[in-house]
């Protein structure tokens, strides 16, 4: 009668587990379709970005910051809610004639309370008996403040030495180099837990920086870069340098590694922030911190701030605000529903989608730049089979499945802490 104890709780956390990983399932599917919508919608926004260039407004600092600060107007519905409820609630302290201080529960009745205590016993049991539980507790406003700001400047760092890269160095080279944050995104996903390290994962992201080289090296005769102006002291001290250029868009796709498993690692779940609030102070902090930075750009005539002089300028602006506000939360909900690297690979997909926007606009598309969208559609259906069968993979450091060491390795003790009592008995 004893030894069923034991098996009862085996039994209990396997049934448990199952459905965890069932429901991860349904999740790891949704973040797939949420990313497939995150890629149409970048897609467009270059499309959008490009015609702004050539209609004049070439300024991709100030397109970059307007984009970005248009999440600050998610804090609005939430500033609003909130002066609602103080409103109400000094409404409510007003009526009773008591302060807010001194209210009291009305009374309830006995049977009622004790109903409440039996749920409220039964859901802490199950809180104890989850072992992340504490660990996936959601974020405090100050701690979503901290990890916005973190994001913030990791996300300004990767975007903006891409952009600079992109003047002393050719497009084709800045892409092939970009495209090394699949690499560094395995590399740091592993060592903070959060990606299992397998031949496959290795094969699909080789296999999608080699569809990335095809496609950018087809354009590489035609892509030699803007040559940067001789206005301003940096560029006259660089002028056409490879070298920076090259470093620069490596040190991109670094940070891009970095700020994509940071926030895995930090929030690991959607239910743990309030990402309408996360996207808030990142449009905050982002109007606050770059815009002396755009300023200081103006003054040294590196990117000069103009009012757009056409109406299509500033429709093309409006509608790609619209976009990076929607697709950027959509982006971060697929990324915590998945994993870093397969949001990572997929977004090689605009690259597909783009040759299928140019048979539309019936621009000529060579042969060369179809394979490697095929190859890099190829390495995304990889890693996504591979991902979907994630606790059965052992990892090639660790020799087993991700899952069953390290954070995992708390229930493993508990459970033979539970059995070593029960022999005691």
């Amino acid at each position: 009668m004893e030894s069923s104890t034991p098996r009862a709780v085996r039994t209990g956390r396997s049934l448990s587990r199952a459905a965890a990983r069932k429901e991860s399932q349904k999740d790891y599917i949704t973040g797939i379709c949420l990313l497939l919508v995150v890629v149409f919608l970048w897609t467009a926004s270059n499309f959008i970005t490009q015609d702004l260039f050539d209609d004049g407004f070439d300024a991709p600092f100030w397109i970059t910051y307007l984009n970005t600060s248009s999440f600050a107007l998610y804090l609005i519905p939430i500033i609003v809610k909130y002066l609602v409820k103080q409103a109400k609630q000094s409404k409510d302290e007003v009526n009773r004639g008591r302060p807010r201080e001194g209210y009291e529960p009305v009374a309830s009745n006995p049977h009622a309370a004790d109903v409440s205590e039996t749920v409220a016993a039964e859901l802490l049991e199950d809180h104890i008996r989850d072992a992340d539980a504490e660990a996936l507790t959601p974020l405090t406003v100050v701690e979503t403040a901290q990890l916005a700001g973190w994001f913030c400047l990791l996300w300004f760092i990767a975007n903006w030495t891409l952009a600079v890269g992109l003047r002393y160095t050719t497009v084709a080279s800045a892409t092939i180099l970009s495209s090394m944050s699949g690499f560094f995104t395995l590399a740091i996903g592993r060592l903070f837990r959060v990606e299992t390290l397998t031949l496959v994962k290795i094969f699909a992201v080789c296999t999608s920086f080699g569809g990335v080289v095809l496609v950018s090296l087809s354009d590489s005769s035609e892509a030699q870069g803007t040559p940067p102006s001789s206005g301003n002291p940096v560029n006259v001290a660089f002028g056409r340098a490879p070298i920076v250029g090259d470093s620069l868009a490596l040190l991109s796709a670094f940070v891009y590694a970095m700020y994509v498993t940071f926030l895995k690692v930090r929030v690991r779940e959607e239910s743990r922030v309030d990402m309408q609030l996360f996207f808030g102070f990142v449009g905050l902090f982002n109007i606050v911190a770059c815009l002396p930075i755009g300023l200081f750009l103006h003054v040294i005539h590196m990117e000069r701030f103009t009012i757009p002089s056409s109406k299509r300028a500033v429709v093309g602006i409006l509608v790609n605000m619209g976009i990076t506000l929607s697709s950027d939360y959509i982006y971060v909900l697929a990324m915590l529903k998945t994993t870093p690297l397969v949001v990572t690979v997929g977004l090689s997909l605009t690259m597909p989608l783009a040759v299928v926007g140019d048979f539309i606009l019936h621009k000529p598309v060579k042969l060369q730049v179809i394979i490697g969208a095929a190859v890099v559609l190829l390495s995304f259906v990889i890693v996504g089979v591979e991902n979907m069968k994630e606790d059965k993979e052992p990892d090639l450091i660790s020799g087993r499945p991700l899952d069953q060491s390290g954070a995992s390795d708390v229930r493993l003790e508990e459970e033979v802490g539970l059995e070593a009592s029960h022999t005691d008995s």
